[in-house]
C-alpha cells in the first residue's frame, strides 16, 4: 500500500534530470513580474508539455491598482543595464558593480539614473539621530543597514538620491557576515506607490568591497581630502504589465485535488532558492504523470494540481481567482529550497508543519513517508538501514507560500519541505555547483509519494493513516509528559508546584485538542472516517488521562515525595498590564489569507510605522512569526488573552504586548474589529 507506490515514484524520479532543470532555470533573472520570470515560466510550461501534461500559463495584472485579497499587485520591472564606477579619487578608480555581469549587484526594482554623486558613509542608517547635521541632498549613502528603512530616512526625509548597500545577513549557525566576503546579498525595493514614497536606485557591494570603500571614505574625510565620488548609471523601467502562474493538472475521478506549490522567482542565479524546488516539482509532475498514464499507478480518486508561482504574490493571485475551487483542495505540500548539498550549505532537510491552528493529518503522513528514505546505507550486519542525510521536523514558521494555504480562513493544510539553514541563502553564492541531485531526488520522491497518497486515499489508506496518527500522538504526548517529569526530578521547583502541574495539564489538553482536530480532517480523504475518528479521539482522551496519572505517580516517589504538588493554588497569578488589556476584547478578522502589511503601513504616520518596526526588531525570537500565529487563532470567538495563551503553547513564547499591539495595528488599518468581551461570554476550548 505505502511502500510499493513510494518505490515506484522513487525509482522513476531522476535527481540528475531535476538538476538539469535547475541549470536551465538559473539562466533567467526571475524577479517577480519581469521578462526574466516570464522566460523561466515559459521554460517550465514547455517542459510540462513535452512530458505530456495538461499545463497552461495563467496571467495576472502587474500594476498599482489590482489587489488579491490583502496582497497588492505591483508594476512589472525590467532593467537592461546598470553600472557603478568609483571615479574620485582617480588613483582608486574602478568598477564596483555591473548588472550585466551579476544581476545581484543592483538593488532590484531600482529606477533609472545617470550621473555622478558624492558618497556619504552611514554607520547603519537606521537611527534618526544619525542624520543630524548631515547634508545628503543629491548624494549617495553607503550603508549596511536595512535598505527600506535607510531609504525612508536618507532618501525621503534627507534628500539622498540613492543607496550603496554592502550588508550581509547573519544566518546562524552557518553564516556570519564575513563568511562570504565576496558574495552580494539579494536586496530589493518593494514599492508601495504611496504618494509620500520616493523611488530611487541602489547598488549592492560585497562585504569586502564595502569595508574597503568605507575605509576610503573615512580616510579622505579624516585627512581633509575631497570626498569619494562615483558615477552611477541605471537603465530600467517600471510599467503596467503582467505576471504568470504555471499550472499543470493530472486528472482524477472526482473534483477534489491534492496540490504541490513551488515558487519560481528570485534573482539570477538563486539555484537552491528556489530553482531547486521548481525543478523538483517539474520532475515530480513528469514522474507521476508517466506512472499513472502507463498504468503503473492506478488513476487516483482526486486530481493532482501543480503550481509554479512568483512567491506569495502568485499564490494570493491564484487563490483569489479560484476561490470556488478552494473547498476541493484536500491538502498540499510546498517545495522551497530542497536541492542544496547539505555539507556545503550546512543545512538539514526540514519538514515544517502547518500551524497548530490548522491541525491536520499532513505532518503525520509526511513523517511516515519520509522514513521510506532512510535506506541510504546498511548496517554492518546488514540487518538494518539508516539515512546519510540530516533531517528534522519543526513547528510552523511561515515565510513561504504554504503559510497562505494553511491560514484557517483558506483551510488547505499544507506543510513545507525546505533545507535550513543555508549558508548561501539570498546571496550571489547560491549557485548551481552547490546543488545535489540526491537531495533533489529525496525531496521530489517524498513530494510525489505524498501527493499520490492524498490523491488516491480511500477507506483502507485513511484507516491506516488514522492509526498512524494515533500512534504519533501517543508518542509525542508521552515524550512531553516525560520531559516534565524529568524537570521535576532535576530539581526545577516550578515544574513540581501546583502551577507547574497545571501548566502540564494545559499542555496535555492543548495537544489532545489538536489531535482531535487532526482526526476530523481524515474526512477529507474518506467521507466515512467520522466514526473511526471519534473512536480514536476517545482512545486519545484515555491515554492523556493515563499520562497525567503517570506524572502524578512520579511525584509520590523518590525526591518528589512530600512536595505537595497537588495542593491547590491559593490565588490566581496577577495578570500583567498587557494581559489585562488582552482579556478585554475579541479580535474578528475582516480579511482572508494572511495579511500583507507591505504597502499598508504607509497609511500610518511615520511615528506609528517606526514604533511597529522597532517592536518587531526588539524581539530576538518570533517577532515575525508570532503575529501571524495570533492572526490564525483569531476565530472571532476567542479573546486576545486566550490567543496569547495558545500562541505561547504553540511557540514557547509568551508575548501579550506583541499580540495586543498586532491586533491594534490591524484595527487601525481597518482589517479587524475589536469586539468587547461580554461578562458572561463562554471561552472556546483549547
Amino acid at each position: 500500500m505505502l511502500r510499493d507506490s513510494f518505490a515506484l515514484v522513487r525509482n522513476r524520479f531522476s535527481g540528475d534530470v531535476a538538476k538539469e532543470h535547475v541549470a536551465a532555470i538559473v539562466r533567467h533573472h526571475r524577479i517577480q513580474a519581469s521578462p526574466g520570470y516570464r522566460a523561466a515560466a515559459t521554460y517550465v510550461l514547455d517542459e510540462l508539455h513535452k512530458a505530456g501534461l495538461d499545463a497552461q500559463l495563467e496571467t495576472f495584472p502587474a500594476n498599482r491598482e489590482t489587489r488579491f485579497w490583502t496582497e497588492s499587485s505591483f508594476q512589472e520591472w525590467h532593467a537592461t543595464a546598470a553600472r557603478l564606477d568609483l571615479i574620485d579619487p582617480a588613483d582608486h578608480a574602478c568598477r564596483l558593480a555591473d548588472y550585466r555581469q551579476l544581476k545581484l549587484s543592483l538593488i532590484q526594482r531600482s529606477t533609472s539614473f545617470d550621473g555622478t554623486a558624492e558618497v556619504v558613509l552611514l554607520s547603519d542608517g537606521l537611527d534618526q539621530a544619525e542624520y543630524d547635521g548631515l547634508d545628503l541632498a543629491g548624494k549617495i549613502v553607503l550603508t549596511k543597514g536595512e535598505v527600506e528603512r535607510v531609504r525612508r530616512l536618507a532618501v525621503e526625509e534627507h534628500g539622498a538620491i540613492g543607496i550603496i548597500f554592502y550588508g550581509m545577513r547573519t544566518v546562524r549557525p552557518v553564516r556570519e557576515p564575513m563568511d562570504l566576503p565576496d558574495a552580494r546579498q539579494y536586496t530589493s525595493y518593494w514599492w508601495s506607490d504611496h504618494p509620500s514614497e520616493t523611488k530611487c536606485f541602489g547598488f549592492v557591494l560585497s562585504p569586502r568591497q564595502g569595508a574597503w570603500l568605507c575605509e576610503l571614505v573615512r580616510t579622505r574625510a579624516n585627512e581633509g581630502l575631497p570626498p569619494v565620488r562615483v558615477r552611477a548609471h541605471v537603465s530600467s523601467r517600471l510599467y503596467d504589465g503582467t505576471f504568470e502562474v504555471v499550472t499543470a493538472f493530472i486528472p482524477g475521478d472526482t473534483g477534489q485535488q491534492a496540490l504541490l506549490v513551488s515558487h519560481l522567482c528570485h534573482p539570477q542565479p538563486s539555484a537552491n532558492d528556489n530553482a531547486s524546488g521548481a525543478a523538483a516539482a517539474l520532475e515530480t509532475a513528469r514522474t507521476l504523470h508517466y506512472l499513472i498514464r502507463n498504468g503503473d499507478l492506478p488513476r487516483p480518486r482526486r486530481g493532482i494540481r501543480f503550481l509554479w508561482v512568483p512567491e506569495m504574490l502568485g499564490t494570493y493571485a491564484y487563490l483569489s481567482a479560484h476561490e470556488s475551487e478552494i473547498p476541493s483542495m484536500v491538502a498540499g505540500i510546498n517545495l522551497d529550497m530542497v536541492g542544496g548539498d547539505e555539507v556545503l550549505n550546512g543545512s538539514s532537510f526540514i519538514l515544517e508543519c502547518p500551524p497548530d491552528s490548522a491541525s491536520s493529518f499532513v505532518p503525520d503522513l509526511l513523517e511516515r513517508l519520509r522514513e521510506e528514505l532512510f535506506d541510504d546505507a546498511a548496517s554492518h550486519s546488514g540487518l538494518g538501514t539508516y539515512p546519510l542525510f540530516r533531517y528534522a521536523t519543526t513547528g510552523f514558521s511561515g515565510g513561504s507560500d504554504h503559510y497562505i494555504f494553511s491560514d484557517p480562513t483558506v483551510g488547505v493544510p499544507m506543510a513545507m519541505l525546505i533545507q535550513s539553514p543555508d549558508k548561501f541563502y539570498h546571496t550571489s553564492a547560491d549557485t548551481l555547483d552547490r546543488i545535489d541531485p540526491a537531495m533533489l531526488a529525496r525531496a521530489g520522491s517524498l513530494a510525489g509519494a505524498f501527493l499520490y497518497f492524498v490523491a488516491s486515499a480511500g477507506w483502507e489508506k485513511t484507516t491506516w493513516l488514522a492509526y498512524e496518527m494515533a500512534a504519533g500522538f501517543q508518542g509525542r504526548l508521552a515524550k512531553a509528559v516525560q520531559a516534565h517529569i524529568t524537570r521535576m526530578f532535576d530539581g526545577e521547583t516550578p515544574a513540581a508546584t501546583a502551577p507547574g502541574i497545571g501548566q502540564l495539564r494545559r499542555l496535555v489538553a492543548y495537544q489532545l485538542a489538536r489531535h482531535r482536530e487532526s482526526l476530523v480532517t481524515l474526512s477529507r480523504l474518506w467521507i466515512g472516517a467520522k466514526p473511526l475518528a471519534a473512536e480514536l479521539s476517545s482512545e486519545a482522551t484515555h491515554f492523556a488521562e493515563a499520562q497525567l496519572e503517570r506524572c502524578r505517580r512520579a511525584t509520590q516517589v523518590g525526591p518528589m515525595r512530600g512536595k505537595g504538588v497537588d495542593e491547590p493554588s491559593q490565588s490566581s497569578p496577577r495578570m500583567e498590564e498587557w494581559e489585562q488589556k488582552a482579556a478585554t476584547f475579541v479580535p474578528r478578522r475582516l480579511f482572508r489569507g494572511p495579511v500583507v502589511l507591505r504597502g499598508r503601513l504607509v497609511a500610518l504616520s511615520q511615528e506609528e510605522q517606526t514604533a511597529w518596526h522597532e517592536l518587531i526588531d526588539s524581539r530576538s525570537r518570533g517577532g515575525y512569526t508570532l503575529p501571524v500565529m495570533a492572526d490564525y487563532w483569531a476565530d472571532g470567538r476567542r479573546n486576545a488573552l486566550e490567543i496569547v495563551d495558545l500562541v505561547e503553547i504553540e511557540s514557547g513564547i509568551r508575548d501579550a504586548e506583541l499580540v495586543v499591539k498586532r491586533f491594534e495595528l490591524l484595527h487601525a488599518l481597518g482589517l479587524i474589529e475589536l469586539c468587547p468581551v461580554e461578562p458572561d461570554q463562554e471561552s472556546p476550548s483549547p
